[in-house]
């Protein structure tokens, strides 16, 4: 992605958090070539990711997909796939820059962060693997309900028929890059109007991001 340096985020600890909160991922691949000399097709399948942090320089992410998906039979074993989070996102009117009312010269423009994770993705055609990772996605995204709900609330046999019809993957990250946009290029007083004027309409999310993340000093 075009990336530059005043937008660039490369913290680890603030691009895995990004995944953790907005861990539907946008998976990129490549299917192998039907024959030789053809085209590999690009693919792309919305997922919601587990990070395991413990494992791999940058983290392991591991998911699971339909079984009738063809992506996890096709996927090209010869080169990396591609996942791409992304979180609050927004659009900047320049009616709230400061600069508006001094000089006129502003334009429209659009906040957003997002997170490219690159690696070799793995199938795990397994039941335990499936199971497990199923388990720990519900115990995540159930732990701050009032009466969590469980894997084994289900009858197993309706469990087991139901993961029959998934396949696990993974993917052990080789590369992280993080694109926050979120007016660093502007000046105090334009970022200042930028949040004002997203909490006006509710964009708290948006407006937080741009309060927390100051323009770059000059190298």
């Amino acid at each position: 992605m075009y990336l530059p340096a005043h937008f660039e985020e490369s913290r680890v600890e603030v691009l895995h958090q990004l995944m953790r909160t907005h861990p539907l991922g946008l998976l990129v691949t490549q299917s192998m070539p039907p024959s030789e000399g053809a085209l590999a097709a690009i693919e792309a399948n919305a997922l919601p990711f587990h990070l395991d942090t413990a494992r791999g320089p940058h983290g392991t992410l591991v998911a699971h997909v339909a079984r009738a998906n063809p992506v996890w039979r096709e996927v090209r074993d010869d080169a990396e796939v591609l996942v791409v989070f992304q979180g609050p996102q927004a659009y900047i009117s320049p009616g709230w820059y400061a600069t508006k009312r001094e000089t006129g010269k502003v334009v429209p423009t659009w906040n957003y962060v997002l997170v490219e994770a690159r690696g070799r993705l793995i199938v795990r055609d397994d039941a335990a693997w499936v199971h497990a990772l199923v388990s720990t996605l519900t115990d995540v995204h159930e732990a701050d309900r009032p009466a969590p709900w469980k894997v084994s609330d289900a009858p197993a046999d309706y469990i087991a028929a139901t993961q029959r019809a998934i396949v696990g993957i993974e993917v052990e990250l080789s590369s992280l890059k993080g694109k926050w946009k979120v007016s660093q290029n502007r000046s105090s007083a334009d970022r200042a109007g930028v949040v004002q004027g997203l909490t006006a309409i509710g964009r708290e999310d948006a407006a937080t991001l741009v309060d927390a993340h100051g323009p770059k000093p000059a190298t």
